[in-house]
């Protein structure tokens, strides 16, 4: 299965109206970064253990660690949740910024260092998730 065929999967195995809402957000997120590259991390680790929920990935950046290594990885994140959906931002520096910035606007979500979670996409606010997505793709396009 390719990767478009994974997260089309993904998507499809969700109960309604978390389905339609992942849906509308995956468009709304295409529409946002044209072009981008898709991941879909599936959550399991080598060991086929799950340690994390899937995620699609769209955009990409490079992680450097401290020990010089480096890692591939994406810009953006879309999973469900038990109680809902998660947006990832990552690759942001400063971990106060998205709650600083885009908590108080972005509607009933919580907000932390990378993630932006919520129940339902009627919840929160399209234009601000649209502005903290930009802004984590901005600071994340240069390395």
């Amino acid at each position: 299965m390719n990767i478009q065929e994974q997260i089309e999967a993904y998507i499809a195995s969700q109960p309604e109206p978390k389905r339609s809402d992942m849906q509308e957000l995956h468009h709304f997120i295409l529409q946002v970064l044209p072009g981008c590259k898709l991941w879909f991390d599936n959550g399991k680790n080598s060991e086929n253990k799950t340690v994390t929920n899937p995620t699609i990935g769209y955009g990409f950046h490079i992680i450097k660690y401290a020990d010089g290594k480096t890692r591939d990885f994406f810009q953006i994140g879309l999973s469900a949740n038990k109680t809902g959906i998660s947006v990832y931002i990552l690759g942001i520096k400063d971990k106060t910024y998205l709650a600083q910035t885009y908590g108080k606007e972005i509607g009933k979500a919580s907000v932390t260092g990378y993630c932006i979670r919520f129940n339902k996409l009627k919840d929160i606010n399209l234009n601000i998730l649209e502005a903290a997505m930009r802004y984590g793709v901005e600071v994340t396009s240069g390395n």
